[in-house]
Parts: C-alpha cells; structure tokens; sequence
C-alpha cells in the first residue's frame, strides 16, 4: 500500500515537473490554455486522476489557474527578484533587530554563530516526527478547532509538575500558554504597563526584550549585571530613582552571559522588589539546559510578585511555537482576555504536538545527551576562542552561550560587519548593553560554532576590528 502511495506521488511529481518545464521554456505563456486532463493523461501515460491532482496541485501554489467549465490556465508570472532584495541588508545599523534580522533571513544551512538556537541536527527531530504521526491519527477538533484560550489542559499541568521540580508551586489553573516566550512577555505588558512606564532590564541582556519593551513606548534602564545576578547597589539606586513598574531578567541560565542567580542575591532582589513595589517577569527559556536547577525568584516568592514564563523552542522545535506564563490566580483572568483579544483561542495544534514529544520518554533521555554534547561543545568553543585572544567572561555552567571579551582595542560590531560579508553571522555586544559598554563584547553560541569557516574568519575580523 505505502508503495502504491509513493508511486502515485512520484506520478503527480512528474507532470507538474512537466508543466513548470513547459512554462519556463514559453511553450506555454502567461494566458495560454493548458492540455485537457485526458489529453494530457494520454500523452504522459498516466492516470487521469494523477492529472487532476498535479493541476488542483499547480493551482494551490498560484502556477496556473483553474477556469470552471473552461479548463486551466496559465497563470501571470510574478516580477523577477532584484538581487538588491535578496537578503538582509549588510549596512544596517546594529540594534536588537539587527542579529535576530541577519539570523531568521540567513539561509538553512547558513554559518551563524551569533544566533539564538540550536542547529536542527542538535534537536530530537524523530520524537517530533513520532508526536506528529500522533497528532496526524488526532480527533478533528485538535487538527482544525479554535483551542481554549487557557491552553492544552493536559500539558498545563504536565507545566505545573516540570515546575515544580524547580521548587515552584504552581496550579494547572496558574499557567496560561502563549505562541512564544516573546508573546507571554508581550501579554504582561500589554496587562502591566501604560505607555512611559518605567522598566528594568539588564545590561547586558537579551536583545530582543529592548525592541519588544521600545514597541510598548516603555521607558528602560537598566542595572549591570554580574555572574551572581544583577550589581545590587546600583539595583537599589535604581529603583529608589526611576521606580520602575516591571523588572524582566533571566534566573537560570542568564543570556547572554551564561551566569546564574545565587540565593543571596534572589533574596537581596525580592526583598527591595518587596520595598519598591516591583514586578518580576522571570524569563526560564533555558531551564532544560541545566545540569542542576538554579535558584528560581519564582520558587523563593510562590509567584506573587513574580511571573514565571517560558517557551519549548529551545530544546524542542523553533517551529511548534509554544511558550506559557504562570502567574498569581489574580492575573489569569486579564491574560486571558487579552490573549483572546491579540490572538482568539490556543494554538491547539502546536500544543499537542508538544505535549506528544515531552510526555515520551525519550525527551528526558535527550536532554541528557544534549546537555552533555552541549559541555562538550563549550569546553572546546572556550578553549579555541581563548586560543586566538577572545577570552571568556566566565564559563558558564550549562547552556549554549559563551560571553566573550574580545582584545584589546577590537570593535565588536565592525567584526561583524566583516564576518557578515563572508557569510558569518556574530552577535556583537552592544545589541545586549541598552547602554552601550559593551563594544568589546560578543557572544556565541558553541553549537553553532564549531563550523570549519568559523575560527578563520574571527581571525580575520579581529584584525580588521583593529583595524
């Protein structure tokens, strides 16, 4: 049976084949009728349902047109690409759009060790595509109904109990899922804040929060940060001057410097948010990267002014956008509301499909693997860079992200620059500093490092970054 599928498929393949080919030789041009299903069927020697399916097939991708009681057509050809279009733009100005820019449009098998995730050879692509012929033998209201805007129950509290290995403890009816760990911080603002109010992020921190926080017209400062967590004398000051509202950080795996939050600095943080009337979006993206769970300021507050959130796309798949927020019962109500009002119901099939692959068995057993190879991969990273004079902040104890000082008098953002030009994406560190400081900084992710190109081009760019 499976073979009589594929031939089939392979039959459709050919005469679409066959009907491109005929297009862009101009045997058949923009208008011109197509041969009759049977005519067609008779020449190729195939079935004329094959026929049929290759055009409905054509149709769907705007190649030809389909004329009831007329026949097919060919369809007008869309305007050629401008190679000037082609691409990001190598001259843009270095902000936090400009890496997630130069990344997402980088081809597949793009050199980017600069960016954000994991290559997909790294990803356990086989319990996806196990969850997936799962999701395929689903009831039809999981594969085209409007989800609840709560989310999945079911991995709502699969959330609450991976949670509560953390020390968080948390409700099913506390954890509301979101498309992304951006759209659950995207949610928090549009619940928390007014336009001109004041928010606290690292320096440096992920880039990405700057841009989403500009797009809410907040205002943000920001507090260094340290391999403890945030510098606390200048924490306070800041608080006692700019009052903020909200304070986004990361407690586990802190990107993108790789730290960890200790116990006494949680303590310090809580006790002044406490003085200071501040909320806390606790970003945990990284939690299953960690050989040993960090302190949690969600696990040491029991979420009352702290909101825990975090996403799958990460370690599972950047595809299945799923993240979650948990938060106090108070606020799950607004979220909800909002949620519905940006996006309506869940997204019912990307939850699935992640609750499939991390109820296996088979997902703890990769992220052992992964956390391992991900070691690896530091230990030599770290060894290599420092090898040519770009020497880590410090070493991180688990995660994808090295924070690295370059030499003395290297200039981050035009190594990249250079490095962009010859098909190497970096990330330079004044995309994470709202302040600035951090020229002589960039990060890289260790598994997307070990690319042949990589090391030969930093060389390069650090003397031209002299330059």
């Amino acid at each position: 049976m499976d073979q009589d599928i594929g031939a089939k498929v392979s039959r459709v393949g050919m005469v679409m084949t066959t009907i491109r080919q005929r297009i862009a030789s101009r045997r058949l041009t923009q208008g011109a009728r197509l041969p009759s299903v049977r005519m067609l069927a008779a020449d190729l020697k195939v079935s004329t349902s094959t026929v049929v399916e290759a055009y409905e097939r054509l149709v769907a991708e705007g190649a030809i047109l389909s004329r009831p009681g007329s026949g097919f057509y060919v369809a007008g050809q869309a305007a050629p690409f401008a190679l000037a279009e082609v691409g990001p733009r190598l001259d843009r100005e270095i902000d936090p759009f400009w890496i997630s820019r130069q990344s997402l449009e980088a081809d597949d098998d793009g050199i980017m060790p600069g960016c954000g995730w994991l290559p997909p050879s790294w990803l356990p692509q086989d319990s996806i595509r196990r969850a997936m012929r799962a999701l395929s033998r689903a009831d039809s209201a999981v594969l085209s109904g409007y989800g609840s805007p709560l989310g999945l129950p079911p991995l709502r509290q699969l959330i609450a109990r991976r949670m509560a290995d953390h020390g968080i403890e948390v409700s099913p009816g506390q954890v509301i899922l979101t498309e992304s760990g951006i759209q659950a911080i995207d949610l928090l603002c549009r619940l928390l804040l007014e336009p001109g109010d004041t928010v606290l992020v690292d320096d440096p921190c992920y880039f990405n929060f700057h841009a989403l926080l500009k797009a809410h017209r907040a205002k943000v400062v920001s507090v260094p940060y340290t391999a403890s967590g945030p510098d606390m004398a200048v924490f306070a000051q800041v608080l006692a001057e700019h009052r903020p509202r909200l304070y986004v950080t990361n407690s586990g795996i802190h990107n993108p410097t790789g730290a960890v939050l200790s116990p006494v600095t949680a303590h310090k943080v809580l006790k002044l948010a406490e003085a200071h009337d501040l909320t806390i979006i606790e970003d945990d993206i990284f939690a299953d990267f960690e050989h040993v769970p960090a302190p949690r300021l969600a696990a040491f507050d029991g979420l009352d002014r702290v909101i825990h959130i975090g996403s799958f796309s990460k370690t599972l798949s950047a595809s299945a956008r799923c993240g979650f927020i948990a938060a106090k019962a108070d606020w799950i109500g607004g979220l909800t509301d909002l949620k519905i009002a940006t996006s309506f119901g869940g997204g019912r099939m990307a939850a699935q499909l992640v609750f499939n692959v991390l109820s296996h068995g088979g997902y703890r057993k990769y992220l052992e693997t992964l956390r391992t190879r991900l070691s690896r991969a530091m230990t030599e990273v770290s060894g290599r860079l420092t090898q040519i004079g770009i020497t880590p902040w410090l070493e991180p104890q688990a995660g994808m992200f090295l924070w690295c000082r370059l030499p003395e008098g290297a200039d981050s953002a035009a190594m990249a620059r250079f490095a962009l030009e010859r098909g190497v994406v970096l990330a330079p560190g004044n995309a994470f500093s709202l302040s600035q400081n951090a020229t002589g900084f960039m990060r890289f992710n260790v598994a997307q490092t070990l690319v042949p190109p990589v090391f030969d081009v930093l060389r390069e760019a650090l003397r031209h970054g002299r330059g």
